[in-house]
């Protein structure tokens, strides 16, 4: 039986003014990164300084620019300030390697990726970033830095794949980033796919350009923009290679280049055509000649990557679903990374030590790999948490666990603390089902239970003890009909009924017997568009048919937790479906949400806990060219519908939302560039910049009874908020609740608990990935203290010399602990006095710890026992209901 500790507080010395919440004076709320990072995420772009081979930058799809100062041992993100995580290049100024250029948006543009905002530079290493423009070109894959001039840098824009824009192409500048000239550009459904300069010529580039468009029902690669280009006067003039110069006819699609640094005549570069090919050029590329056609890679859209050893014009590797190795200029490959040798598949970075060859460093859709040996063997860096998760659950266990579904690495679930030293480790957490993974449910019921998903709608019924899967995707009675599953397909348990579970194609599904049988409960709540069901015909000039472009689906299955018969249904074709009746009848409300273009994604709707005919819709509509926000509520079935989310408050689209079980007002939204806060129902949003990255927040959980924000984010893992008390009580009371002097706020009940000794290694050094754990054993006061407002710059007048002589004395009265400090004093149920200790108060929201323990007893000492000093702890207090009296002194603070 869980032991539980409940609080009554009793508050003095408290000044009613009006304030405003700022997330910086919420710092004391911690967001705990539980990981995992075993299963970490897609790594798009690497650079090594050449003056110190340990630092290592790398770049993520979706999770930031992460460093290495120890040669891949620890790392620590540096880029989490600024407004988009999405990495596409990383360039270091090897003669000054304290200058760092960024390029933001990845370049693989599957129907997962991530777009950016524009380059970075920073000229400290990497503590601080400045946007140095380019926003609008959404994806830059390739940044070169001048070798004899700094100033001048070229980037190369792919764009964005999801509609037309005319920021493609090659930009240069030659200030230092100040200014930007376009000076190579083709058309708007075409970008800068790959550059390379030629190191004996700085002058010198070649350009890949690549004609492609997504939508998000098919994808086409190739076209007549696509193509080679060279100059040899640094971009003022080009010339665009063709089947003349020996490259293939016809239509081109995307490539990828490679130079021969020793030896810069001899490139290659791997050209998508009619017949995909590798093709070299021995004459620094004027002339081109076909070397080999097989076993060259595949899925040219998303693997275009070829690396030439620096010291070895004939060692060629080629970076796809694997990474193979030449070693005869491209004649013959072989594999030296892949499932054989334990190394995730699909790669999109890779770096070779200009001068020790045999250092390798290779970033694939599972994280980050290190080889000393030329690729023998490899290192998995496992502490990198940049796990890209389409979903969050949480099930009712103590401590609680954590389930989602994660791109190109499985369904994972893993605890939320552990009651162990040593931190949360990614031993424990466990793989629950295979492939791509996307939403997981765990049995109400029995944790030990659940259901899995893969992409397409595979589903499958776990047992967690077993590993015994089941599987159970529906089959529509009449075989000619045929079923059509999102590549994110929409899955929810039954409020009702433990064992019954809904399920989206392009009918609702629904089993009563945990996926034994099922029965379909809607017509088809789709569009049904014809013209956007080929998937299995996508990708132009070779064809990509993975279930990635499945339409006319449902996204999301809601059904509400105070009305069995009330389900909402979402759809990737702009349907928002309703049924007040189990399914009978349905009102499609794709019409009554004004803003909103027809057609649009809808990722998620979420009912009320607390009114039946209440929902919110979120849509988004990117993969169009539409990065507008937009979120939608009604209280009353839909019959009428309030926009919550605009350009007006909102920074990026939106993926998801929820409100608090308790407090009403409080509400959180997920978007591409992070999380939001609401304290009055979404009428005025706030952006949580202080403590959590700006990463994509793609779905959110608030545990019933611990009271934590559990959220999934894509390309950040799993992070969680502790105690939304706080939050709870500024959105019941108002924002004016912060105009306080002093407040105390509602607090969590804590637990008496043990912990016991490691699992596996106790002393793992700094290589080992530990997830932020939570102290169970004590618990935190929520105190507020109003921030003292921050002097006007022409207020500067202050006599330095006397405030610092009032700082030392006030020192000195304070035992040198700056700062006032909040007595605490606990009290039993027989109101006897029990402990009392004091802790220092800061501006903002404090976390004023108490073990759980009593007054213990002060043994003889050889130290001076200082006025001030607190009682030593006891004992541990037993199980019941404890008051905390807080008081705090209000006496001026110098600063």
């Amino acid at each position: 039986m869980l032991k539980y500790i409940a609080f009554i507080f009793l508050l003095s010395n408290v000044c009613s003014l009006y304030g405003q919440f700022k997330s910086e004076d919420f710092k004391a709320m911690k967001f705990r990164n539980i990981g995992p990072a075993g299963m970490s995420g897609r790594v798009t772009a690497i650079d090594v300084d050449l003056s110190n081979p340990n630092k290592i930058f790398v770049g993520s799809a979706s999770g930031g620019v992460w460093l290495s100062e120890n040669g891949g041992t620890s790392w620590s993100p540096v880029f989490d300030e600024q407004s988009s995580l999405s990495i596409g290049a990383i360039e270091i100024n090897q003669k000054n390697p304290s200058e760092i250029w960024v390029g933001t948006g990845e370049g693989n543009p599957r129907n997962s990726m991530n777009t950016g905002n524009g380059i970075y530079k920073s000229l400290d290493g990497g503590k601080t970033w400045t946007n140095m423009g380019l926003e609008n070109t959404k994806t830059i894959h390739r940044i070169i830095v001048h070798r004899d001039n700094p100033d001048i840098v070229y980037a190369a824009s792919l764009g964005t794949p999801w509609g037309a824009n005319v920021d493609r192409g090659v930009f240069r500048t030659t200030d230092g980033g100040k200014t930007w000239k376009k000076i190579l550009y083709v058309n708007d459904l075409t970008g800068a796919a790959d550059m390379i300069t030629d190191p004996s010529n700085p002058n010198k580039l070649i350009v890949a350009m690549w004609e492609h468009k997504r939508d998000p029902w098919f994808f086409n690669s190739g076209g007549k923009g696509s193509g080679l280009h060279v100059t040899y006067d640094g971009g003022d003039t080009w010339k665009k290679m063709t089947s003349e110069d020996g490259l293939p006819k016809g239509d081109l699609g995307r490539m990828g280049l490679a130079i021969a640094a020793g030896k810069p005549n001899i490139i290659y570069a791997l050209i998508e055509a009619k017949e995909n090919g590798l093709y070299k050029s021995i004459d620094g590329g004027k002339k081109w000649s076909l070397v080999s056609t097989k076993n060259i890679g595949d899925r040219p859209f998303y693997y275009s990557e070829l690396y030439v050893d620096p010291k070895n014009e004939n060692r060629i590797y080629n970076v796809f679903t694997y990474i193979t190795l030449s070693e005869d200029g491209g004649k013959t490959f072989r594999n030296i990374a892949d499932y054989g040798n334990d190394v995730h598949p699909d790669h999109h970075a890779f770096w070779i030590h200009p001068n020790d060859t045999n250092y390798l460093i290779d970033g694939n859709d599972g994280g980050l790999n290190i080889s000393r040996d030329g690729g023998a063997n490899w290192y998995f860096v496992g502490n990198i948490p940049i796990g890209q998760f389409y979903h969050v659950n949480v099930d009712n266990d103590f401590p609680y666990n954590v389930y989602g579904g994660m791109q190109d690495t499985g369904s994972w679930v893993g605890p939320s603390a552990v009651l162990k030293r040593g931190g949360i480790r990614n031993s424990d957490f466990q793989e629950l089902y295979f492939g791509d993974g996307f939403d997981v449910v765990p049995f109400r019921k029995d944790s030990r239970y659940g259901y899995a998903m893969s992409q397409g709608g595979n589903l499958g019924f776990y047992d967690r003890e077993t590993g015994k899967t089941r599987f159970i995707q529906p089959n529509h009675p009449e075989q000619e009909t045929k079923l059509r599953f999102n590549w994110n397909a929409g899955i929810a348990q039954d409020p009702f009924k433990d064992c019954g579970v809904y399920f989206g194609s392009q009918y609702l599904h629904y089993s009563d017997d945990c996926g034994e049988s099922w029965i379909i409960k809607s017509p088809d709540l789709t569009t049904n568009d014809s013209i956007k069901q080929k998937a299995d015909k996508s990708g132009g000039l070779t064809m990509d048919a993975t279930n990635a472009e499945n339409h006319t689906t449902i996204l999301t299955v809601a059904p509400s937790s105070l009305n069995k018969d009330v389900i909402w249904v979402g759809t990737d074709d702009g349907n928002v479906q309703l049924t007040k009746d189990g399914g009978k009848t349905w009102n499609n409300f794709n019409k009554s949400l004004k803003g909103l273009p027809p057609g649009s994604w809808i990722p998620q709707i979420q009912t009320s806990e607390h009114v039946e005919g209440e929902a919110w819709v979120v849509s988004n509509n990117y993969r169009r060219n539409d990065y507008t926000p937009y979120t939608y509520h009604t209280t009353d079935f839909g019959k009428n519908w309030k926009r919550i989310a605009d350009e007006s408050q909102i920074k990026g689209f939106v993926l998801s939302v929820i409100q608090d079980h308790k407090e009403p007002n409080l509400m959180f939204l997920g978007t591409d560039a992070g999380l939001y806060i609401s304290f009055d129902k979404g009428q005025k949003w706030h952006h949580w910049t202080k403590g959590f990255p700006q990463v994509q927040v793609i779905d959110m959980k608030i545990h019933q009874v611990e009271d934590d924000l559990v959220i999934g984010t894509f390309g950040r893992a799993f992070w969680i908020l502790d105690d939304l008390n706080p939050l709870r009580e500024i959105a019941s009371n108002g924002e004016s609740l912060l105009g306080l002097d002093f407040d105390v706020m509602k607090t969590s009940a804590a637990y008496l608990v043990s912990y016991r000794s490691y699992d596996g290694v106790r002393f793992c050094g700094q290589a080992e990935f530990k997830g932020d754990n939570r102290s169970y054993d004590r618990i935190a006061f929520n105190v507020w203290k109003k921030p003292k407002e921050k002097a006007k710059d022409d207020d500067k007048t202050i006599d330095l010399k006397k405030e610092n002589d009032d700082k030392k004395e006030n020192d000195k009265k304070d035992g040198g602990d700056k700062g006032a400090k909040a007595k605490i004093s606990i009290y039993n149920q027989q109101d006897s006095l029990i402990r009392n200790y004091q802790r220092k108060v800061e501006d903002g929201l404090n976390k004023l710890s108490w073990g759980l323990e009593t007054n213990g007893i002060r043994y003889p000492s050889r130290n001076e026992v200082k006025d001030d000093d607190d009682l030593p702890g006891g004992d541990d207090v037993m199980p019941g209901t404890y008051k905390a009296v807080i008081t705090y002194e209000n006496k001026k603070i110098l600063f």
